[in-house]
C-alpha cells in the first residue's frame, strides 16, 4: 500500500525567520519615526503653525469703482460728479457678535463697545437718546448715535453696510487699520461720492443714489450688482445706472487672527463707470426752477408746480423741473429721521415727486387743440362753420335739460374755430364734445373720435421719456366708466379687492395684519365712481372736450402733444439722455432721441387753422394770454388752461396750465413749453408768466420782469 500523504508544512528556516525580524525592524523604525514626527508637530510646534495658520487667512475687499458724471447738453458743464472720499463703514456681519434684525434693538455688550471706541476716534456723541428705527412693531428702544445707525440701516436693508461717516482723513483710516483688533466690523475705505454742483437744480430729473437693497438685488434691474453697492434709484442714476456704476475691484488682503491686514495676495481693479451726457441746459433750468418757485409763492400758496421746456421736433428736454425741489447731497451720508421728516415728511409737500412726469391732472382748455383736431378729423366740424355762444350750452328737454355757462358768464357771439380758440369759448367746445360723443356707448367702449384723437396725441398712454414711472394719466372712456362701476360696486360690497380694510383705508383681497372684514355700505359711499354707479354720458363727452372732469394728464404728456401740433403732426418721444461717454469725452454710445417718430397723418390746413386760433390767443388783442405774451419779440403760439380741481377732502380749486411754442418755422431754435401751477387760479395769471421767463431766457438769455396776466377765462 502507498505511504499516506504527510499535508504539515515543514518549519521556518533560519533563513527565512532573519528576512522577517529585518522587516519587523524597519516597520517599527518607520513608525517610531512618524510617531516622533507628530509629536514634534503637535507638542512641540504646534503653537508656532498655529499662528502661522492664523496669519495665512484672507479677506476679499471690494475696490469700489468711481461712478460716472452726469453733463449738460454742451458737455462741458457738470451736474452731478464724482469724487473719491474716504469712508467709515460698519460691517454689521463682521462686529465681534453679528448684528442682525434680532438684536438691532439691543447691541450685544462687545458690539456697542466696538461703536463707543470708534465714536470717540470720529468726535461723535456716544450717550444714549431714542432711535426711531424703520419696523411695524413701532417699539424704538434708546441707542447712541452709531447704534442707532447700524440699527436703522439694518431695518432697511438687513445686510446692507452701515455708513457712519463721509470725507474721514487719512489718520483715522492708518488708526483703525493699526488696532483692528479693537475696532472689528469697522473699515475705512475710498468710495464714490456724487456730488452736486448746482444744488436742487433739476433734482428730481438727476434723480438718487443709495444703497441696493434685498428686492432689487432679487429683481434683476441691476444686472452686475453685489451686496452693499451704490446703485441709482431714482431719475436719471437709476434709468442709466448700468452706464454710470462701473464695476467694482477686488483685494485678497492677507490677516492675521485681530484682523489686521500683513499683504495683499491677489488685486484687480475696479472700472469706472461712464459719463453720461445729456440735453439739459443749464441756465433754462435754472430761470425755469426760479420762475416757477415765484409763481408757485404768489399765486399758488406754495402748493407746488411743474415745467416741461423741450425740443418739438426731436423731443430733447431742454429743462424739467418740479416745485417744490430738494438737494440730492443729503442722500449721499446718514441722514437722521428729524431731518427726513422736516425735508421730505408730509409738511413738506413730497419734494421728491417730480411732478413734470409722476404728477396727472385735469388740464382745463389747454385740451381745446385736441378737441379740435378730433372734430376737423372727423367731419364733425369745418373750418368754415360757426357757432353761436350765447353764454350757455344746453343739452336734454324738458325736466333733464342741463346747461352749462361760459367762465365769468361770457357771451362770446358767433364764433368759428379759430376765434373760439383765441378767446377759449367753453360753450363752443362742450358743443364739439357732444357732437364728437358715441351715439351708443355700449357699442363703442373705446369711445368715439375725441377718444381716438386724444389717444393719438399720447394722452393715456406712457410717454415712453428715459425716467422712472413716468404716468400713463387717465383717458375716460365708456369702458373705462364701467370699469370704475365695477369697483364701487365691489368696495360697496365688500368684495374682490375691497374685502379688507386697515385703520387708514387700504385695502386688501386676503387677511393681513392690521386688517379687518370690511362692512357693506350704501351704494356709492366709497367713491370710486363719483359716489354713483352711472353710465357714460354725454356731459362726460362734454367735460373730456373742455380738459375738465376725469381726464388725468401729466404737463409731460402735454407738452408731447403741443409738440405735434408745433411739428407738423408727428408724435416725438421726449427724451434727456444723448450720449455715453468716456472720461476723455470719446462717445461711446448714443441713447437718444428715438428718432422713429410716428406720422399723426394730420390734415396740414387743419393744422395751420389751430395754429392760428393758438396765435391769436397768444398774441392778438382779445387773446387769452395777449397781456402776457403780445409783446414777446417772437411769434408764439400759446394756450391758457385753468382747471377745476377738487382734492380729497378739500374744496374746489383751480390749477393753472400754460402750453405754447415757437416753431421751426419761425426761429432755428424751435422750443415747447408747457407750465403746471398747482392751486394757482387762472392760467394766465400764473402759468403764462412762467413759460413767458423761459422763452425769454432761451431767446434773450436773460429774464424779464414777472407779470401776471388778468384773464379769467378756463
Amino acid at each position: 500500500m502507498p505511504e499516506p500523504i504527510d499535508e504539515r508544512r515543514s518549519p521556518m528556516t533560519p533563513q527565512l525567520a532573519l528576512r522577517v525580524a529585518i522587516v519587523g525592524s524597519v516597520v517599527l523604525a518607520l513608525f517610531a519615526i512618524l510617531f516622533f514626527r507628530l509629536w514634534f508637530l503637535q507638542v512641540l510646534t504646534g503653537n508656532q503653525y498655529v499662528a502661522q495658520a492664523q496669519v495665512n487667512k484672507t479677506r476679499s475687499v471690494v475696490i469700489p469703482a468711481e461712478r460716472g458724471e452726469i453733463l449738460d447738453r454742451t458737455g462741458k458743464s457738470v451736474l452731478v460728479s464724482s469724487t473719491k472720499a474716504l469712508t467709515v463703514q460698519i460691517v454689521p456681519t463682521e462686529l465681534p457678535v453679528k448684528m442682525s434684525l434680532v438684536n438691532i434693538r439691543h447691541p450685544p455688550a462687545r458690539d456697542a463697545a466696538v461703536f463707543d471706541r470708534l465714536a470717540h476716534v470720529l468726535n461723535m456723541k456716544t450717550k444714549a437718546k431714542r432711535c426711531t428705527i424703520y419696523a411695524p412693531d413701532h417699539r424704538h428702544p434708546r441707542l447712541s448715535p452709531i447704534g442707532c445707525d447700524v440699527a436703522k440701516e439694518l431695518s432697511l436693508q438687513p445686510y446692507g453696510n452701515v455708513t457712519i461717516k463721509q470725507k474721514t482723513s487719512k489718520y483715522i483710516q492708518y488708526y483703525v487699520a493699526e488696532h483692528q483688533n479693537q475696532y472689528r466690523g469697522v473699515q475705512v475705505q475710498e468710495t464714490s461720492i456724487p456730488g452736486y454742483p448746482h444744488g436742487t437744480l433739476a433734482a428730481q430729473v438727476l434723480g438718487t443714489v443709495g444703497q441696493i437693497s434685498r428686492e432689487e438685488l432679487k429683481s434683476g434691474n441691476y444686472p452686475g450688482a453685489s451686496q452693499g453697492e451704490v446703485v441709482g434709484q431714482t431719475g436719471l442714476e437709476a434709468q442709466y445706472d448700468q452706464y454710470l456704476r462701473g464695476r467694482n475691484g477686488k483685494q485678497q488682503v492677507q490677516v492675521n487672527a485681530q484682523g489686521i491686514p500683513t499683504g495683499t495676495v491677489t488685486s484687480k481693479q475696479p472700472t469706472a463707470g461712464h459719463n453720461l451726457q445729456t440735453s439739459l441746459d443749464v441756465a433754462l433750468q435754472r430761470a425755469g426752477q426760479a420762475s416757477l418757485a415765484e409763481s408757485v409763492a404768489t399765486n399758488g400758496g406754495g402748493a407746488g408746480g411743474a415745467f416741461v421746456a423741450m425740443n418739438p421736433t426731436n423731443g430733447e428736454i431742454y429743462a424739467m423741473g418740479s416745485n417744490p425741489s430738494f438737494d440730492p447731497s443729503v442722500f449721499t451720508g446718514p441722514i437722521s429721521q428729524k431731518q427726513y421728516n422736516r425735508e421730505f415728511g408730509p409738511s413738506a409737500n413730497d419734494p421728491l415727486f417730480n411732478r413734470a412726469t409722476q404728477a396727472a391732472g385735469p388740464t382745463g382748455s389747454t385740451f381745446k387743440p385736441i378737441t379740435a383736431t378730433a372734430a376737423l378729423q372727423s367731419g364733425e366740424w369745418s373750418i368754415a362753420q360757426t357757432f353761436d355762444d350765447t353764454g350757455q350750452y344746453c343739452v336734454g328737454s324738458g325736466a333733464a335739460t342741463q346747461c352749462r355757462h361760459n367762465a365769468g358768464g361770457a357771451v362770446d357771439g358767433v364764433l368759428n374755430l379759430v376765434s373760439a380758440l383765441k378767446v377759449s369759448s367753453d360753450d363752443f367746445f362742450y358743443h364739439l364734445g357732444a357732437l364728437l360723443n358715441p351715439n351708443n356707448p355700449y357699442t363703442h367702449p373705446n369711445g368715439g373720435p375725441l377718444q381716438q384723437w386724444a389717444r393719438n396725441f399720447g394722452i393715456g398712454r406712457n410717454p415712453g421719456i428715459d425716467l422712472p414711472d413716468a404716468t400713463r394719466g387717465t383717458l375716460p372712456d365708456p369702458r373705462w366708466r364701467n370699469q370704475r362701476n365695477r369697483l364701487e360696486a365691489q368696495c360697496d360690497a365688500g368684495k374682490g379687492q375691497f374685502k379688507y380694510v386697515n385703520a387708514a383705508r387700504s385695502y386688501s383681497s386676503h387677511p393681513r395684519k392690521g386688517y379687518h372684514r370690511k362692512p357693506k355700505t350704501a351704494a356709492g359711499s366709497c367713491g370710486i365712481a363719483d359716489g354713483t354707479n352711472r353710465p357714460w354720458s354725454i356731459g362726460d363727452a362734454e367735460s373730456l372736450a373742455v380738459g375738465q372732469g376725469d381726464v388725468q394728464v401729466s404737463p409731460l404728456q402735454l407738452a408731447r402733444a403741443y409738440s405735434a401740433i408745433a411739428n407738423g403732426g408727428w408724435l416725438v418721444t421726449p427724451h434727456i439722455g444723448l450720449n455715453i461717454e468716456n472720461a476723455d469725452g470719446t462717445v461711446l454710445q448714443k441713447v437718444g432721441p428715438d428718432p422713429h417718430k410716428r406720422n399723426l397723418h394730420i390734415n396740414p390746413l387743419y393744422l395751420q387753422t389751430i395754429r392760428e386760433g393758438l396765435h391769436e390767443a397768444a398774441q392778438t388783442p382779445g387773446g387769452t394770454s395777449d397781456d402776457v405774451m403780445g409783446n414777446f419779440p417772437r411769434t408764439v403760439y400759446g394756450k391758457t388752461g385753468t382747471a377745476q380741481y377738487q382734492p380729497p377732502g378739500q374744496g374746489e380749486v383751480d390749477y393753472a396750465w400754460y402750453s405754447c411754442f415757437v416753431p421751426a418755422s419761425a426761429t432755428s431754435k424751435p422750443i415747447e413749453v408747457t407750465v403746471w401751477v398747482e392751486k394757482g387760479g387762472f392760467g394766465d395769471a400764473a402759468a403764462a408768466p412762467v413759460a413767458r421767463q423761459i422763452l425769454s431766457q432761451w431767446f434773450l438769455g436773460k429774464l424779464g420782469p414777472f407779470t401776471s396776466g388778468t384773464s379769467t377765462t378756463l
